[in-house]
């Protein structure tokens, strides 16, 4: 269609990307006039200004552009497992155009190119290797992935280098000047910094960024199915420069530095649209900041996604169908609590029933749901906000933890008129929820009149599909074998669940780590008159735990070793996350 003769920013080319993408059915016209209309106030091209609305996500305008300019697209699975141009070409000239060379066919370079308009570049490069060069369109994400495989970074250290060598070196000067701060992050190295960090978490995937200032270095790390890995070392002159940009992004005070803040970040990235809940706490060195990502286009909050087994699936929803009570999701930080009662609240009809939530904060917002933040410097605490929400004639409530006696007790006294009310709580299992409730002064009448079911879960990595046979010592499965068992377990022999045992491999799709995403691991307490009566009675944590077995909860252990039995996960996860020796 001869876009590639087109100025990319022209009024022109937006009418010719815009037919093409009403002609094969890509965007409806409000859409597109939306997008026009952005490109005109921005001047951006059009091609980015789509991404950057969310209207198509980034491999889609790659494949869009790849046919509109009739050029051929290339995935990743047609990118090279080792460099092609090891001599001759800095590879930070190649990261900084985003070009990757992919193979030579005859004379010419074939290279496969995030921004098919930089012409210029392409130029260069066939100057530089005096050879021809033929471009092919990629997703930028898969071009950026495969830099990293093929050339270990290098080419984020030099760019690195040269952003510390265009910053000031008196960092004493630096972190008294907050005007000169502001300056620094604003300085293109530094946004491209930053933007690339936080675009290259939401590709792995990472659930959190962590910039970490050391004596001789800015450390940047990202965990990884909840696991963290290095991935940047920074030079130390861009501390205050990165941890300023971020603090502006999140509107922060970024002359502020002595006392923690906490902010969020709005933003599309490769046409995702992409929460981050930032957080900075004052360390020796500097600021430490961590970036909690929360992606809101792929975000299901669908119970088959979450992994829960059938028994502990159906627990829940028969508590979520009761029309008063309490029903509670424990764990640590990280298991997926707040996913897990998100979930719950969007299973519920919000149109029929008035919903409201008390959260801190509120990751991801819901339709039909009256989320309220809380904010304790103005007095909205837990508590106060329940108290007020009980006059709004609510049919559901969710409390983000509960967390002291008072909103404990405010709970109760909600689901004792009438109300539904979810909430979490800290504790290992969830027989210790109850002990956990009562130590913190909760009548046990009162918890046994009102509680209907806890929830305890936890986070597993699971196996990537590269995943192997696992050779597990005989006495170690027999162990195993007994123990699930034990716990109840029905079915399968020893040889069935040695069968099933696997053990990580590594391969690109995993960044060589053998895992993949993870599953949940739970067990589901649903109160009975005999766990009501042993709870009034003060019965120990191990009573109300064997009884709670005995009526049918399938423990967290045995359901994680069920799972390492089917070859979803690995027993050293089980064991980690719940343990157990």
């Amino acid at each position: 269609m001869g876009g590639d003769r087109l100025d990319p920013r022209s009024e022109v080319f937006a009418d010719r990307l815009g037919t093409f993408l009403l002609e094969r059915g890509l965007l409806d016209r409000s859409a597109v006039s939306r997008a026009k209309s952005a490109q005109a106030k921005t001047k951006e091209r059009f091609d980015l200004v789509l991404t950057r609305l969310g209207l198509i996500q980034e491999a889609g305008i790659a494949k869009m552009l790849a046919e509109f300019l009739s050029l051929d697209f290339v995935g990743s699975d047609e990118l090279p497992d080792r460099p092609v141009l090891e001599n001759g070409v800095r590879p930070s000239f190649l990261k900084d155009n985003g070009i990757l060379p992919i193979k030579f066919n005859g004379d010419a370079l074939i290279v496969a190119v995030k921004d098919p308009f930089n012409t210029d570049a392409i130029q260069s490069l066939s100057y530089l290797i005096d050879r021809p060069v033929e471009q092919r369109i990629a997703a930028p994400s898969d071009v950026e992935k495969a830099f990293e495989r093929l050339y270990q970074n290098t080419d984020f250290a030099k760019n690195d280098d040269e952003a510390a060598r265009e910053l000031p070196t008196g960092a004493e000067a630096i972190e008294d000047d907050v005007r000169r701060l502001k300056d620094l992050a604003s300085e293109a190295p530094v946004i491209r910094l930053v933007h690339d960090l936080i675009a290259r978490a939401v590709e792995t995937p990472a659930s959190d960024i962590h910039i970490e200032p050391r004596e001789d270095a800015l450390r940047v790390r990202f965990r990884i199915d909840g696991m963290l890995h290095t991935v940047e070392t920074l030079p130390p002159a861009l501390r205050p420069a990165v941890t300023s940009r971020v603090k502006i992004m999140a509107r922060l005070n970024i002359a502020e530095r002595r006392l923690p803040q906490d902010g969020r970040i709005r933003s599309t990235v490769r046409g995702k649209d992409i929460d981050l809940r930032v957080s900075t706490m004052p360390t020796l060195y500097g600021e430490s900041v961590v970036l909690r990502v929360l992606d809101r286009s792929s975000t299901q909050h669908d119970f088959s996604a979450l992994g829960f087994n059938p028994e502990a699936l159906s627990g829940l929803r028969k508590a979520l169908a009761e029309p008063n009570g309490i029903v509670l999701v424990t764990g640590p930080t990280g298991s997926g609590k707040t996913t897990t009662l998100y979930t719950a609240l969007r299973s519920l009809d919000g149109a029929s029933q008035k919903i409201f939530t008390v959260e801190d904060p509120i990751e991801y917002e819901l339709a039909d749901i009256n989320q309220i933040q809380v904010q304790p410097q103005i007095g909205l605490t837990f508590s106060s906000a329940l108290r007020s929400i009980l006059r709004q004639d609510p049919d559901i409530i969710m409390i983000g933890e509960i967390r002291d006696l008072e909103t404990a007790e405010i709970a109760i006294q909600a689901s004792l008129t009438g109300h539904l009310v979810l909430s979490t709580v800290h504790t290992n299992s969830a027989a210790a929820t109850l002990t956990r409730l009562i130590e913190m002064g909760v009548a046990d009448y009162l918890l046994a009149s009102s509680l209907t079911a806890v929830l305890a879960q936890r986070l597993v990595r699971r196996l990537c599909s590269c995943a192997q046979p696992a050779e597990v010592p005989k006495a170690l499965v027999e162990k195993l074998w007994r123990d699930a068992h034990t716990n109840g377990a029905n079915g399968g022999s020893f040889e069935a669940l040695a069968a099933g045992l696997r053990r990580p491999a590594g391969c690109k799709a995993c960044r060589h780590t053998g895992y993949r995403g993870r599953t949940s691991i739970g067990e589901m307490l649903v109160m009975t008159g005999r766990l009501r009566e042993l709870l009034v009675s003060g019965a120990s944590e191990r009573a109300i735990m064997d009884e709670a077995i005995a009526s049918g909860m399938i423990g967290m252990y045995r359901d994680g070793l069920m799972k390492a039995f089917q070859g979803e996960t690995t027993i050293e996860e089980v064991l980690r996350v719940t343990k157990v020796s």
